[in-house]
């Protein structure tokens, strides 16, 4: 990874982690006090409901018990259903109704009351007009034991009233009649009393079910319709559980039938999704203000980086030039301007380094030239001469001329330059010595332009090589070419026919190891020569060498153009 990218992943990580971390906790703390609030809010409306509904039924058990058989208005019915005289049935009538009546007014809570025969479906001493469509058989009977029945909420049988009521059925034990009961229904409104209970029942729907886990009143009888069974209520003692889009929740009475309130997963979630979508953007922006700073931490990393990175370039391609540079960043500052400062010291060093080599070359040549005094060869050589002049001995007087010459030439100090003529001179004295001095026969030709005779060139670059090509396989019927010419540049070309060189040879002829074994002689070979074209010309010279073992060797020079010095 760059270091780019590891900014700004570090930064997100260190940023984010504990951010979503502290998310994570939040969201399970804000989940458990969430569900506990609507849980307990929701388990408390449904206590109050069906302890509201409890004490209804109760009030409605208690009048029922009133109006029965046991009490005084069941005896005087008794008495009614007996009597045959108009007016005692007159009477028994008014004082029927008086107690209903009273009994009815002492308690507001009940609404329709009368007595109700099955075996006809006739009703009498009705306290407020009955609707024609009163039936018993279709209230939704909610609980039924010891000879009463309760129905669950239905729209009221008063004919002035559309309200949902509770109802109670008692038989009265009449000794006439066995079909007679005391219907009696609660006189509240029960559908509000549900629904405004407290403010988390405004999200909630209401069943109630009988005692057998049938549906007795939906306030969503599109999905739970009346007289189906819950589909939930596996156990009778489910308190809770979800279905359908739905959460429940269920309170059972103490007479077996219950009130299961039902919140939406929507509506639950409602406060949770909420806090999600905020958190969401929270992360959103924690990201973008993250990645906002890492980039910005980059980008002061960066520059400098970038500005390290073009000096080491610049280094690289020798450019030492030392440039002031700038940072914001102290530490980057110091850095710099300890780079710099290490910049100008390697430029001086390779300087120095560089007038060292040069100056170690020129030694060289100088020691090489002052290992034998010039005067005294050439006296002691010119004594020679006159010797074998004198005695007659023609091939000793023409030895000793050409070495005489040729020392001459090597060994003059002064400008290290010459011309092509005279390497050409130079040359022609050196084969002259070897033809002398080697018993066998070979053949130089030399080809070269008489315009390019005086171009200058460093001194002593032909004889070491041809000294090569004599060294490496040369025989009675050897050849040496040796043409100079104008390409790009004047190029100098050697060829032989000798036994050829092998690669890891020409290596060892231009590294620096034949230099130390050729200190002192003609022997100086090829790596002078690379040397000195290095030193002259400072890299714009070169010196290829291509061989082959049987067929020969062939050298070439190419250096720019330069005139003589006049």
């Amino acid at each position: 990874m760059t270091l780019k990218n590891r900014i700004l992943w570090l930064f997100a990580a260190a940023t984010l982690l504990p951010f979503l971390f502290t998310c994570f906790l939040s969201y399970n703390t804000i989940t458990s006090i969430l569900d506990k609030k609507l849980t307990s809010g929701i388990q408390n409306n449904l206590k109050q409901v069906a302890l509201s509904l409890e004490n209804t039924l109760s009030n409605l058990n208690h009048v029922s018990q009133q109006l029965a058989f046991e009490g005084n208005v069941g005896r005087q019915l008794e008495e009614f259903m007996t009597a045959n005289e108009p007016y005692d049935r007159s009477y028994l009538t008014d004082q029927i109704k008086y107690q209903l009546n009273l009994i009815t007014f002492t308690n507001p809570n009940i609404g329709l009351t009368m007595y109700y025969f099955q075996e006809d479906g006739s009703f009498l001493f009705e306290n407020t007009g009955v609707k024609d469509s009163f039936a018993v058989g279709k209230l939704p009977v909610l609980s039924s034991y010891y000879g009463i029945t309760y129905f669950g909420p239905h729209i009221s049988n008063d004919r002035f009233n559309d309200q949902y009521v509770l109802s109670a059925l008692r038989k009265v034990e009449l000794p006439e009649r066995e079909d007679a009961y005391i219907y009696i229904e609660s006189g509240f409104k029960f559908t509000q009393s549900i629904l405004d209970l407290d403010g988390i029942s405004k999200h909630t729907y209401h069943l109630i079910l009988d005692n057998s886990g049938r549906i007795a009143y939906s306030e969503l009888g599109h999905v739970f319709p009346e007289n189906s069974l819950f589909p939930q209520l596996r156990a009778p003692s489910s308190t809770s559980g979800s279905t359908s889009g739905f959460y429940w929740y269920r309170q059972v009475s103490n007479q077996g039938w219950s009130v299961v309130s039902l919140l939406s997963k929507a509506d639950y979630n409602r406060e949770k999704n909420e806090w999600l979508m905020q958190m969401l953007f929270l992360s959103l922006a924690v990201v973008a203000v993250s990645l906002s700073i890492g980039w910005l931490l980059w980008r002061m990393v960066y520059r400098p980086l970038s500005r390290f990175s073009k000096e080491i370039r610049w280094m690289a391609n020798n450019n030492f030039n030392s440039v002031a540079m700038r940072t914001s960043i102290p530490e980057f500052g110091v850095l710099l301007n300890q780079f710099q400062s290490m910049k100008t010291q390697i430029a001086d060093l390779f300087a120095e380094v560089e007038l060292k080599e040069k100056r170690r070359a020129d030694l060289e040549i100088e020691k090489l030239l002052y290992q034998i005094n010039p005067h005294f060869l050439m006296n002691t050589l010119d004594t020679a001469h006159w010797l074998a002049v004198m005695n007659g001995q023609q091939e000793i007087d023409r030895l000793v001329t050409s070495l005489n010459k040729l020392l001459y030439y090597n060994l003059r100090k002064g400008d290290s330059l010459s011309t092509i003529r005279e390497e050409i001179d130079s040359l022609k004295q050196y084969l002259i010595l070897q033809q002398i001095r080697y018993n066998f026969k070979f053949d130089v030709r030399l080809n070269v332009k008489d315009e390019l005779l005086d171009i200058a060139v460093p001194r002593f670059i032909l004889q070491p090589l041809v000294e090569n090509a004599l060294y490496h396989g040369l025989d009675d019927e050897g050849r040496i070419e040796v043409e100079v010419g104008m390409s790009e540049g004047l190029e100098i070309t050697i060829t032989d026919n000798g036994g050829g060189i092998p690669e890891e040879t020409i290596a060892a002829l231009l590294a620096n190891e034949q230099t130390q074994r050729h200190r002192v002689g003609m022997g100086i070979g090829m790596n002078y020569v690379k040397r000195m074209l290095d030193s002259h010309y400072e890299g714009a010279a070169s010196l290829t060498v291509t061989s082959e073992i049987g067929i020969g060797t062939r050298i070439v020079i190419r250096l720019p153009f330069k005139e003589a010095d006049k």
